[in-house]
């Protein structure tokens, strides 16, 4: 029981810094472009349509992004590991426009957003399995420099 107790209090630490903003690395495939704000939506296999859930989040960084005007951004698209890399190259472009059409419905200027395909070969999670796969198939939004 008390090491229930430790899990859930180190669990709701790591909640409450990644709400504020903080960076982390390792295996976490929630992360964060503004406070409360998630930079990444995901996709089904072999699509680039956004989900309900896409779309909620992606509301959210448009809403973000309106508040901070002068911040531009960079779309990457990612794929798993599966199919060709040309494939993947291409499904993960046809991945960053739909979220960067999907902002633009939603005010955000077409020049204060790029887009870049990673295909397969930046993958969130190594992993070879549905999971993975899952992590992997996805688009993120990063701050431009």
């Amino acid at each position: 029981m008390l090491a229930s107790l430790i899990l859930t209090a180190c669990a709701t630490k790591k909640v409450q810094n990644q709400m504020q903003g903080d960076v982390y690395t390792g295996t976490d495939t929630v992360k964060y472009l503004a406070s409360g704000v998630a930079d990444r939506v995901f996709f089904a296999t072999n699509e680039s349509v956004l989900t309900t859930a896409s779309r909620d989040t992606l509301r959210k960084q448009a809403e973000w992004l309106r508040k901070n005007s002068k911040i531009n951004v960079v779309l990457e698209g990612h794929a798993d590991e599966r199919g060709t890399r040309e494939y993947n190259l291409a499904l993960g472009e046809r991945r960053a426009n739909a979220a960067k059409d999907y902002l633009m419905t939603y005010g955000i200027s077409a020049n204060r957003i790029s887009v870049i395909s990673y295909g397969k070969e930046r993958p969130v999670d190594s992993g070879s399995n549905p999971l993975a796969w899952s992590k992997n198939r996805r688009s993120v939004t990063v701050k431009a420099n």
